[in-house]
């Protein structure tokens, strides 16, 4: 049997946030019934070995729509608010982990 690749592509069209759109235990039913039922959907699908060029994992196969439709963007103030939010939880996260391989302690 060829090896598989199940993914699962929750990034595209999704607009969650660290801290304003948190993530909640809703957002992942549609992936474990996906995950139980292992049959192809818009967001899950399966990709053999065959089809995939030396294990290249830059999957891509729905459209996102903002880079279609530039009018259905965030106001720029919502957008350079997110990305805000994203480089300081990332700042955050590097910070923890600096601080862990130092052996100091995180406050």
């Amino acid at each position: 049997m060829p090896w598989a690749l199940w993914v699962y592509d929750y990034r595209t069209n999704v607009h969650k946030t660290l801290k304003t759109k948190r993530l909640t235990h809703s957002d992942f039913d549609d992936f474990i019934r996906c995950y139980h039922e292992r049959r192809e959907t818009e967001r899950f699908r399966r990709f053999s070995y065959t089809e995939r060029d030396k294990l290249n994992l830059d999957i891509f196969w729905l459209r996102d729509d903002s880079l279609e439709d530039i009018d259905s963007l965030p106001e720029p103030d919502v957008l350079a608010a997110e990305i805000v939010e994203n480089l300081e939880a990332a700042l955050a996260q590097f910070r923890s982990v600096s601080l862990g391989l130092a052996g100091e302690e995180d406050d």
